[in-house]
């Protein structure tokens, strides 16, 4: 396991995984990761799985440190913890096959947040929804 990383899930759930949403056991898991400050509990399970995606996709160290100041960020802030009405994640039962439009909308739109701490000099607070 590393600090920074898709979050493990559970091992029932691998066959249920889509090939490109199994692409997140391509890297270590970790603590925290894109997914859990882009959303955490909050988003739907195929976003989180395209995060995780990106993750696999664009994982430096630079994007490491970004989660980790935006983890401890979010944690003292105690937002994007879950989504309303909802301690956890319901149980994920598997995806719909993406197409090939959405994945390339998703890949033009790129991450959300993905300036959030960026090295522009900083973000506003309403950048991010911080």
């Amino acid at each position: 396991m590393s600090l920074v990383g898709p979050r493990p899930l559970l091992m029932s759930y691998l066959d249920r995984y889509t090939p490109e949403q199994a692409r997140r056991h391509e890297v270590r898991p970790g603590i925290t990761g894109w997914a859990q400050v882009n959303g955490r509990n909050a988003i739907s399970w195929e976003e989180k799985f395209k995060l995780d995606v990106w993750y696999v996709d664009h994982a430096s160290l630079a994007l490491d440190l970004k989660i980790l100041a935006m983890t401890v960020w979010k944690t003292l802030r105690r937002e994007g913890i879950s989504a309303a009405g909802h301690a956890t994640m319901p149980e994920f039962l598997g995806s719909k096959e993406s197409t090939a439009a959405e994945d390339d909308e998703a890949a033009r739109l790129g991450p959300p947040h993905s300036e959030a701490f960026g090295s522009g000099g900083g973000s506003s607070s309403t950048e991010a929804g911080l």
